[in-house]
This record gives structure tokens, C-alpha cells and sequence, in this order.
């Protein structure tokens, strides 16, 4: 169960555990929330920490794309500003 906190920030919604095999069930309440189904494909993203992954988190690859393109495409316009603005001041 999930403890109260802010809305927008991450959660702990459950500890599962990884079988011999490497597998692991997300429960189905989990499932359920996140609209993932049997077949779905999820990415497997990771951060690293003094050469360690710290965490790890799984998004379905069809609203990844998208996710990316939000995330990184203010940054990508504004680095294409900085080089326009480079570019311009040369003499």
C-alpha cells in the first residue's frame, strides 16, 4: 500500500522480489493503474551512482517517445539557440 505523500512525486507501491530465472511479477493493482497488459513492452531505464546503477524504472514504450521528446526538446531548442547565437558573433 501506498504511503501519502505529494501527488507529483514518486511512490512506493509495492517490493516485489526477482525469481531465479531473473523475473519478476508487478502486481496487478500496479498493472491495472498503469494500463500495462500481458505483451506490452516496457523500457528498462536506469541511473547510475558512483559507477552503480541506483535505480531502475520501467515505462511503456509507447508513451516513451513522447515522454522523450517533452523531457529533452526545450533543452535540444535552447543548445540550437546557444550555437545560432555562436554562430551570429563570429566575426
Amino acid at each position: 500500500m501506498r504511503a501519502k505523500t505529494n501527488p507529483s512525486c514518486c511512490h512506493i507501491e509495492a517490493v516485489t522480489s526477482i525469481d531465479d530465472r531473473g523475473q519478476m511479477v508487478i502486481p496487478k493493482e500496479i498493472r491495472e493503474k498503469a494500463g500495462i497488459r500481458a505483451g506490452d513492452k516496457l523500457a528498462v531505464v536506469t541511473w547510475e551512482k558512483e559507477d552503480r546503477i541506483c535505480c531502475i524504472s520501467l515505462i511503456k514504450t509507447e508513451g516513451f517517445s513522447a515522454m522523450v521528446k517533452e523531457m529533452l526538446g526545450p533543452m535540444v531548442q535552447e543548445l540550437d539557440q546557444d550555437q545560432d547565437n555562436k554562430e551570429r558573433v563570429k566575426p
